[in-house]
């Protein structure tokens, strides 16, 4: 596999020609996750022991010790996929992932992130026409088309895709602005070919220097709660779990920024933080 040149990556505000590509690298990034989070869900205790007495119940009337162990894990199971929100994959926000990619890419499109690298290297990178999937042309045709509310247009935050000659490598997702002085990083996604390359940490760092040139004291993200590789991630990025300390700002950060919550209240997310 080909090192991935850090300098040539252009970092830019996502177009209408990028959503499919952008769904299907969220689709890959997020597989497994959901599973990930009905296992944390369904071994936690009070679960467990709801479990139980659902089972004992069973055991009464099927008279089958499996089948009244299986039926309630089963139903929990069915139960947690159909409300289980699809936006646990956008780190922290209850609005389902489309929300962003239908709408984030509506004005401001030539906009793009300053890249650390080529500062180093004296590079500067070339982005070429992006790469269209078969049959795509449709499907932007309708998305252009697509009435888009002003509230849902205000609300969908940004999308910023990483594109080397091309080809989109990954993309970050900020949330609309809803407090001043914060940032909030909803979403990061890397192709899995271009994993441990430094990608996702060039997209951190450059929508932290954007942030930071616009005024915002601190950034946020919100990681999935059985996480270890993401909350590793930004622990090397130098942030730290909110609510580590015992400090009133911290106690009074906490009811501004509480992790999502899922079935029984068990949290799903983990809520990290920076000061820029």
């Amino acid at each position: 596999m080909v090192r991935l040149e850090l300098d040539q990556v252009v970092m830019r505000r996502m177009k209408d020609e990028d959503i499919e590509m952008v769904k299907a690298l969220i689709k890959e990034g997020s597989e497994g996750t959901e599973n990930r989070l009905i296992l944390h869900i369904l071994t936690r205790p009070l679960c467990l022991f709801i479990l139980a007495v659902f089972s004992s119940v069973l055991r009464c009337l099927v008279h089958s010790f499996i089948l009244a162990l299986a039926i309630p894990v089963f139903l929990l199971i069915i139960f947690l996929k159909i409300t289980m929100p699809r936006s646990t994959g956008v780190l922290g926000s209850s609005r389902p992932y489309w929300d962003y990619v239908g709408s984030s890419h509506r004005g401001g499109q030539d906009e793009t992130l300053q890249n650390p690298y080529c500062r180093i290297s004296g590079k500067t990178p070339a982005n070429k026409k992006t790469r269209r999937r078969i049959g795509s042309r449709d499907k932007e045709k309708e998305a252009s088309t697509e009435k888009i509310s002003p509230e849902r247009e205000q609300a969908a935050g940004q999308v910023f895709v990483a594109d080397s000659d091309g080809e989109i490598l990954g993309c970050i997702f900020r949330e609309a602005d809803t407090r001043p002085g914060v940032s909030r990083i909803c979403r990061l996604v890397t192709g899995c070919w271009y994993r441990r390359e430094g990608l996702g940490r060039l997209l951190v760092q450059s929508l932290e220097q954007r942030d930071r040139e616009a005024g915002a004291h601190r950034v946020y993200a919100h990681v999935p709660y059985p996480s270890k590789v993401g909350e590793a991630f930004f622990r090397k990025l130098g942030y730290q779990l909110l609510g580590q300390e015992t400090s009133e700002e911290e106690e009074d950060e906490l009811k501004l920024e509480t992790p999502e919550r899922g079935f029984l209240g068990y949290p799903l997310t983990k809520v990290f933080y920076k000061d820029l």
